[in-house]
Formats: C-alpha cells, sequence, structure tokens
C-alpha cells in the first residue's frame, strides 16, 4: 500500500480578481509557496471560475504543456495556431505552447460562470513546435472508472503530451470504485476536482488532493466524487 502525502484544499493559494475566482495548488502569480512549486513535472493545477462575458485576454507561453478540463460552463478558446473552439465538461484540451504561442480563453456566456482546471506540465525538452488537441470523453467512459485522457502517445484515445506522463478521469457515486497502480520509480498526484471521496483510506473533499512515491496498489472510492490521477516519471 502506497504511503500517502495529502494535500488539503484550504492550504491552497487563493486569488479572487471579481471576474476571476481562482485557488492553486501549486505556486503561481503572487502566491509564493517554495514547499509546493509543483509535483514531479505536474507545475500548476490552477481552480478557475470564471465569470460570465470574462477571460484571460491574448497572452503568450512558451515551452509548456497545457491542459484546460472544464466542470461546469463552456470555455471559449482562440489562438495564433488559428484554432478557434469551446471546451464543454467531459472533454480535454491540450495546448503545447511550444517554442511559442498566443492565445487566449474566453467564458462565452452571457449569464453563467464557467468553472475550469489549467493543468501545466513541463515537457520533455524545449522547441515543441506549438500544438493543439481537444478531445471528448463520454460519461460513461468515466464512470466508476479511470478513463486515459492524456498519455506521451496518445493510447487508448488520449490527448498527446510531451512528457512521459498520463492523467485519468474519473467518476464516481457511492459504491462505486477503481484503484491506481503506482509502478516503481513512477509517482502519482491524485485531485479531486469535486464531490467527496476516500483515496488509499484517506477521506477527501473537494480540492483535496494526495500524492506518493511508493510503489503500491491505490484504491479510490467516491461520493458524487470527480477525480484526476496524474502517473508521473
Amino acid at each position: 500500500m502506497s504511503t500517502l502525502d495529502v494535500r488539503r484544499a484550504f492550504d491552497r493559494g487563493h486569488a479572487n480578481h471579481g471576474w476571476l475566482d481562482s485557488y492553486h495548488t501549486f505556486a503561481f502569480g503572487d502566491y509564493h509557496d517554495p514547499k509546493h512549486m509543483g509535483f514531479r513535472t505536474l507545475r500548476v493545477i490552477n481552480d478557475d471560475t470564471v465569470a460570465a462575458g470574462r477571460g484571460f485576454g491574448e497572452h503568450g507561453h512558451r515551452d509548456m504543456e497545457i491542459l484546460s478540463y472544464v466542470l461546469d460552463g463552456e470555455l471559449g478558446h482562440q489562438d495564433s495556431l488559428g484554432t478557434g473552439s469551446v471546451i464543454r465538461p467531459g472533454e480535454l484540451q491540450r495546448m503545447s505552447a511550444g517554442t511559442g504561442v498566443r492565445h487566449s480563453e474566453m467564458n462565452p456566456s452571457k449569464v453563467a460562470p464557467v468553472h475550469f482546471l489549467q493543468i501545466w506540465i513541463v515537457p520533455d525538452r524545449s522547441g515543441h513546435p506549438p500544438g493543439y488537441e481537444q478531445i471528448a470523453f463520454p460519461t460513461v467512459e468515466r464512470r466508476g472508472a479511470l478513463r486515459l485522457i492524456a498519455s506521451p502517445d496518445g493510447a487508448q484515445g488520449s490527448v498527446t503530451v510531451h512528457q512521459d506522463a498520463k492523467l485519468y478521469a474519473g467518476l464516481f457515486d457511492a459504491g462505486e470504485q477503481a484503484t491506481h497502480t503506482v509502478a516503481p520509480g513512477r509517482h502519482a498526484w491524485i485531485h479531486v476536482a469535486r464531490g467527496k471521496a476516500t483515496v488509499g483510506g484517506v477521506e477527501l473533499a473537494t480540492g483535496d488532493a494526495v500524492s506518493t512515491s511508493t510503489p503500491g496498489t491505490i484504491e479510490l472510492r467516491g461520493e458524487g466524487a470527480e477525480l484526476l490521477v496524474f502517473d508521473l516519471s
């Protein structure tokens, strides 16, 4: 059984800009936390709620794998690659910033906020060509199971990231469970996007997370829970 380190939601950084209410699992922006600069190649998990009609204006990034996972509402995307799209719950967007890309993320709704997770993974090297990918993962594939949604090779129809990292998503109601095995030399970060869960015997709530670098099998149970599991080198 893996030894788990717990990161509670109330210990995260928090910034409320009015139009943006954001919780930072790791150091980000004005939130400085030398003890939580990331976990392995996982650099950012920002839990963002953006007001109707607002968003992040055009800005640039380089050399970062940026994932957006929408929980509620819709997120509009535009970038310098010519991509224009709307990301909805159950979909994962991957933007490889690579040698440089400019983009904007806006809430197209005039009435409802959008709630999403912004995730950054450090790539395996600098200088990748910029790229974009967006895939929908049906609820039935995530219900009571861990569905692979990002991987280095696009396995099982997942988005492709330039890093030895896998991301799984699962939806768990009471009585539903799954397991994740941490192989020797691998590391896991498990984030509760919403709901209540028990992970490796640890009770967790929305925004909580656990991590481990100990090989072993972890049991996951939920109660209206949406979980993200990162398997990292």
